[in-house]
């Protein structure tokens, strides 16, 4: 079992906060929820977590490992705004193609057909990724990142954007974690609330949950206005 843990996360611009320090881990074969009002801290959590944030301070590593070479190879960042969400119009086999690709598996119109079929994926296979029904975007998308050389971890970014209903990627979310998996969601409080209902087996940690250890932030309360630069960070 290997464990992604972030301590005492956060990142500033250096007039507001923009992340408050958050602890929270997830272990492979495991679901965790990480919650709070909508917002940028959703990307920067998952950029920190994925080694793609250098701004972050606080820790993050893998099996004691706080390389970002090391997340970046096992850490998978799934439809994260701005950084891995795919072009609204992009046609589902394109995505699938180039995602396959990217995994290093042959990527033709069989194998992207194939692949489709085994999924349950084939009637949408003319859809474009704005079209895709609530739930079916994040199950392509996480399926897809899941096939990519030695991904261990998986980081959802508030994936209720793309439909209000958790259940409609939640059930694909608790099966890639059966097949051993890490899987990391961010979403709002109230969807993190009925996860905790219905779902009690997956944890749930709010964002800003830690102190803060080193140096401290001297600036404004915390605040999600957009941060200045994260393009280099994709």
């Amino acid at each position: 079992m290997s464990t992604l843990h972030a301590a005492g996360v956060w990142v500033s611009d250096g007039r507001r906060m923009l992340l408050a320090p958050t602890t929270a881990s997830v272990s492979t074969g495991e679901i965790v929820a990480v919650h709070g009002d909508p917002g940028h801290r959703h990307t920067l959590f998952a950029l920190a977590l994925g080694g793609r944030l250098a701004e972050a301070r606080g820790e993050v590593d893998v099996d004691g490992d706080a390389s970002a070479a090391t997340r970046q190879r096992q850490v998978a960042l799934v439809d994260v705004p701005g950084v891995s969400e795919p072009d609204d119009v992009s046609a589902l086999t394109t995505v699938v193609g180039e995602e396959l690709a990217m995994a290093g598996r042959p990527a033709g119109r069989g194998p992207v057909d194939h692949w489709l079929t085994t999924n349950g994926l084939r009637p949408h296979r003319d859809d474009r990724i704005e079209d895709l029904p609530a739930g079916l975007r994040t199950l392509a998308l996480a399926r897809l990142a899941s096939l990519r050389p030695g991904v261990q971890f998986l980081v959802l970014a508030l994936p209720e954007r793309n439909g209000i209903d958790p259940e409609a990627w939640l059930e694909d979310a608790i099966a890639l974690a059966d097949a051993g998996f890490g899987v990391l969601a961010t979403m709002s409080t109230g969807i993190a609330r009925h996860v905790e209902r219905d779902h009690p087996g997956i944890r749930t940690v709010p964002f800003g949950n830690a102190e803060f250890t080193g140096a401290e932030f001297t600036g404004a309360e915390p605040d999600d206005d957009e941060p200045r630069t994260t393009e280099d960070d994709r």
